[in-house]
């Protein structure tokens, strides 16, 4: 821990002892709920956050992929 979250401790429990039986056990189970979450969901909340996916190729096949599927047509503009 380092120096800065044990004075963030320090300073929650001081305002924790003002609380009553009942609101310090609630924020046990919401603290308690709050460690059982489990990691994965959170990497897949972050990577929903911006639109990434996961592949195992690698980024220069991908940027090939994406080259090779372009069609382009030919156009002629009169003017």
């Amino acid at each position: 821990m380092t120096h800065a979250e044990k004075h963030i401790v320090e300073t929650y429990s001081g305002i924790f002892e003002s609380l009553s039986s009942v609101s310090k056990l609630e924020l046990i189970e919401k603290l308690a709920k709050s460690i059982r979450k489990d990691t994965k969901s959170k990497e897949k909340e972050f990577f929903k956050s911006f639109g990434a996916f996961a592949s195992k190729k690698l980024a220069e096949e991908i940027a090939k992929e994406i080259k090779e599927s372009r069609k382009f047509r030919v156009k002629d503009l009169k003017f």
